[in-house]
């Protein structure tokens, strides 16, 4: 029989826990280890549609990146959006667990996952802990140079569509050839990517003054993806790492429900012409 404790060993030994931030929320949320599991939904996020999700599979645990817990809570009754969430899955018998930012720093990881699907060959980390191959982001190339404008379409075709789409910042005829990447929220390594010297940068949730002041100071090219969808790829890295770790033994599904909370978008008014106040 294979439990959720078979498959949090799997999971722990792929993403050790003490790659997590300190601040992070890791491992098992709900659920008992003893449980025997014959079904298993990888997913993003935590969230209703997901859960609805693993409930209709029939899956007895959930794999999500982002914790459903993150911040200390003193309780979680019913009546609460987290907490009608907790009582959902243990009233349906679904454990929980989530690798956060140790799935990020792990060798493979989440930026391993998005480098591969944007088809770079990775050479190492953009921001390394001490043993030079774990940290956050991830450092590649790619086979040959291609404009910038190309390359951003690159990007847009290999990751999942959102509302938001693919944004670029950066001269569109610029040649790209090496790349960081960074799944999830990245402008606090915009500085790693510029000591790196590569041509582009792929992340998610970049802002205005911190990507202008990056620019202006002759940083790499900026490709800002959703933050969903830059770590969506991570899905099937861990879901493969359960079928190897559990031999098989387990019916191991990726959630494609878009959980990106992004459901409409305007390009807004046409050009005009004149000065515009307001």
């Amino acid at each position: 029989m294979t439990t959720v404790a078979d498959a949090v060993a799997a999971l722990d030994a792929a993403y050790p826990p003490a790659l997590a931030e300190s601040w992070d929320a890791v491992g098992l949320v709900c659920g008992d280890p003893a449980d025997e599991v014959t079904a298993i939904l990888v997913c993003v996020d935590p969230t209703e549609s997901t859960v609805d999700e693993a409930i209709e599979l029939g899956a007895q645990l959930i794999v999500a990146h982002h914790p459903l817990l993150l911040r200390g809570v003193h309780g979680v009754p019913a009546d609460t959006p987290k907490g009608s969430l907790v009582h959902r899955m243990v009233r349906a018998g679904v454990a929980l667990f989530c690798a956060h930012t140790n799935a990020d720093a792990a060798d493979p990881g989440v930026s391993d996952a998005l480098a591969e699907a944007i088809g770079l060959t990775v050479t190492g980390p953009l921001n390394p802990n001490a043993d030079g191959a774990t940290g956050i982001g991830r450092i590649g190339t790619l086979d040959k140079p291609e404009p910038f404008a190309v390359f951003v379409e690159r990007v847009a075709r290999a990751l999942p569509a959102t509302e938001g789409g693919v944004r670029a910042a950066g001269d569109t005829n610029r040649r790209v050839r090496t790349v960081a990447v960074s799944g999830g929220a990245g402008d606090s390594y915009l500085g790693a990517a510029t000591a790196a010297g590569v041509d582009a940068y792929v992340t998610a949730d970049l802002r205005h003054h911190p990507a202008s002041e990056h620019l202006a100071a002759g940083g790499p090219a900026l490709v800002d993806v959703a933050h969903w969808a830059s770590e969506w790829p991570w899905c099937d890295q861990a879901a493969g790492i359960l079928r190897a770790g559990l031999g098989g033994t387990v019916s191991v599904t990726v959630s494609t429900i878009r959980t990106d909370p992004w459901t409409a978008q305007s390009a807004g008014a046409p050009t005009r012409t004149g000065r515009f106040t307001g």
